[in-house]
């Protein structure tokens, strides 16, 4: 977390590496080389969601594909393995890409407050809606990690600092907007789904996090709700 100081009042702010997932890592195979030989147990998964062929054998190609997208999310040990932490990342885009257009479905994030910011932490997905209709999103984030967990519950935007800076981890927040004691919107420059989450706040890309800043304002309404998967 990073605290605000503002008129002598400190608040603990949120900042830090955030995932989608907070899936225990498992050990997969020790191997100094860069790249396993080893198929791991989501290895069809796996293969299916890069377009490799799906038959279960790890091969050179396979490893190269899936070390890449580990890579590129921050996913570690980056060797290759079709292990958990790598499949529930995927699993994970899967369900978030099937919403589509109508993250509140289900109609949990409440309609009677006009504007609203809607977190699901289940499926890590961020929106705002003013009634029934859907202003912005829905956008991947990332929330807080075991121990972490960004609060639910219905909040406020009460303060709102577009060059906060982290005391604590001496980390920039671009385009904080806290609502709920030091957790906040705000950008980080990592893949929205880096393991294993935040200290709490909700994490956004920064183009996603300068259309929050435009569209909110102090006041408006915050609702998150759901439970992040290893939380």
């Amino acid at each position: 977390m990073g605290d605000i100081r503002r008129r002598g009042a400190v608040v603990l702010g949120v900042t830090g590496l955030v995932a989608p997932l907070t899936l225990a890592l498992t050990s997969a195979p020790a191997q100094a080389a860069s790249c396993t030989t080893q198929a791991g147990p989501y290895q069809k998964q796996v293969e299916k969601f890069l377009g490799r062929p799906v038959d279960g054998k790890q091969s050179a190609a396979d490893c190269k594909a899936t070390k890449a997208f580990q890579d590129k999310h921050g996913i570690t040990p980056d060797i290759g393995y079709a292990g958990p932490v790598t499949w529930g990342v995927m699993d994970l885009m899967n369900k978030q890409k099937a919403v589509g257009s109508k993250p509140n479905e289900d109609g949990k994030c409440p309609t009677n407050k006009g504007r609203i910011a809607c977190v699901n932490l289940t499926l890590q997905l961020s929106w705002i809606q003013d009634g029934n209709k859907l202003v912005y999103g829905p956008v991947p984030v990332r929330t807080g990690r075991k121990g972490y967990v960004t609060r639910t519950g219905l909040k406020k935007i009460y303060w709102r600092d577009i060059d906060h800076v982290s005391s604590i981890y001496n980390v920039s927040m671009p385009y904080s907007q806290f609502f709920d004691g030091g957790q906040a919107f705000h950008s980080v420059g990592l893949s929205m789904w880096n393991p294993p989450g935040s200290h709490g706040c909700v994490n956004m890309t920064t183009t996603t996090a300068k259309k929050y800043w435009s569209l909110l304002k102090n006041g408006d309404d915050v609702y998150v709700y759901g439970r992040k998967p290893g939380t």
